[in-house]
C-alpha cells in the first residue's frame, strides 16, 4: 500500500491579496513544493481568448512557458495559482522536465506565505495608468512597489 504525502501548506486568506498558500509545517530550501498545472496554450489562443481589456486585468493566471506556449490555470489550475508575488521571494518558479514548479529557495517556517516574483511583463511603452494596475503589496522591507518585471530599477515591459 502506497502512503500518501500530506502537503506541507494550504490555502488561507493573504494579507497581500486574496488566497495565499502558507507553509504548515517547516519547509527546506529547494524541496519541490507543487506544479504548475492549467490548460496548455499558445500564444494565438492566448490572444483569442483574452481581449485587450483583459490585458488591463493583473490578476491572471497566465505563465508563459516559452516559446510561444502559456499555461492557463484559469482552466484545469491547481492550488499553485494561488501563490501570491513578492519582492523578497521564499520560493521561485523555474521549468522540470517541461513542467513549471513552484520550489522553496530558502527555509520557510510554519505560518509563512508562500511567495515567489512574478517578474510580469508587459509593453515597454505601456502607459503609466496601466503599470499601475500591477502595483506590489507584498509588505516587504524591499518592495519595488510593482510586479512587473524590473532592470535598473526601471519596471520593464515585453516589446
Amino acid at each position: 500500500m502506497q502512503r500518501r504525502r500530506i502537503r506541507p501548506f494550504a490555502r488561507r486568506r493573504s494579507k497581500v491579496h486574496g488566497l495565499g498558500m502558507f507553509a504548515t509545517r517547516r519547509i527546506r530550501a529547494g524541496r519541490l513544493l507543487i506544479a504548475y498545472l492549467g490548460q496548455t496554450l499558445t500564444e494565438a489562443e492566448v490572444r483569442a481568448r483574452y481581449t485587450d481589456d483583459d490585458a488591463d486585468d493583473p490578476h491572471t493566471f497566465l505563465f508563459q512557458l516559452g516559446g510561444g506556449r502559456y499555461i492557463d490555470a484559469g482552466v484545469g489550475g491547481n492550488d499553485a495559482r494561488f501563490i501570491n508575488h513578492s519582492c523578497d521571494p521564499n520560493c521561485e518558479a523555474g521549468l522540470v522536465d517541461e513542467t513549471i514548479w513552484i520550489r522553496a529557495i530558502r527555509n520557510i517556517q510554519p505560518g509563512v506565505e508562500l511567495t515567489y516574483d512574478y517578474s510580469l511583463q508587459i509593453e515597454k511603452r505601456a502607459l503609466r495608468r496601466r503599470r499601475n494596475n500591477y502595483a506590489c503589496h507584498c509588505g516587504a522591507k524591499t518592495c519595488r512597489g510593482t510586479m512587473l518585471e524590473v532592470s535598473d530599477g526601471v519596471a520593464k515591459g515585453k516589446a
